[in-house]
């Protein structure tokens, strides 16, 4: 019973191992791709077909993540920030470099000077 316990938390682990070290990366890039759309894609495409089907470009693009006063650029800036903090915590704890810590440097002592 308790292998059966370790393996199935063992597959548990590998499960959920693979959210939990690509969420992170994911996100980065996920944010992105969005951002590529909206700032080069979609205005170039908006251009072009206004270009063809009307003659000129009357209207300009609007980015779609800037309306709401750009509330997905703070979010995900706070995300991103957040989860890269954190990992950077996790490294210097010693997390996923297979328990090992990373090295403490002591400050330089300084003597103060003997007159």
């Amino acid at each position: 019973m308790a292998e059966e316990q370790k393996q199935a938390s063992e597959s548990e682990k590998k499960k959920e191992d693979w959210m939990n070290s690509k969420w992170r990366p994911s996100m980065g890039w996920m944010y992105m791709v969005v951002c590529v759309f909206d700032f080069i894609i979609a205005p170039v495409l908006w251009s072009l077909v206004q270009a063809l089907f009307k003659g000129g470009v009357q209207i300009q693009w609007q980015p779609l993540t800037l309306q709401g006063a750009g509330l997905f650029h703070v979010a995900m800036g706070a995300v991103l920030g957040v989860s890269a903090y954190g990992r950077t915590q996790e490294k210097l704890a010693g997390a996923n470099n297979g328990g090992i810590a990373a090295p403490h440097i002591e400050p330089p002592t300084t003597k103060p000077p003997v007159f």
